[in-house]
């Protein structure tokens, strides 16, 4: 389990996606976003602007990712 941490009050997934290395730029996290098996506190996600804070539980493709 990875474990990101914040220094500003959140995080869109489409910057976690860049952040993870996933994702070169915004435009690819587009595209990844949509292509990906991605849930945010276990409900899937497909919006590259969902905020993430604090707590949340991220998993990509089964890799799960811990917002600090």
């Amino acid at each position: 389990m990875e474990e990101i941490t914040l220094k500003k009050p959140y995080i869109t997934l489409g910057q976690l996606l860049q952040v993870c290395g996933l994702a070169d730029s915004g435009a690819q996290a587009k595209i990844l976003v949509k292509e990906l098996a991605i849930s945010v506190n276990n409900e899937a996600e497909n919006r590259r602007g969902r905020k993430l804070f604090v707590g949340d539980l991220v998993t990509i493709d089964a890799k799960q990712i811990v917002i600090k």
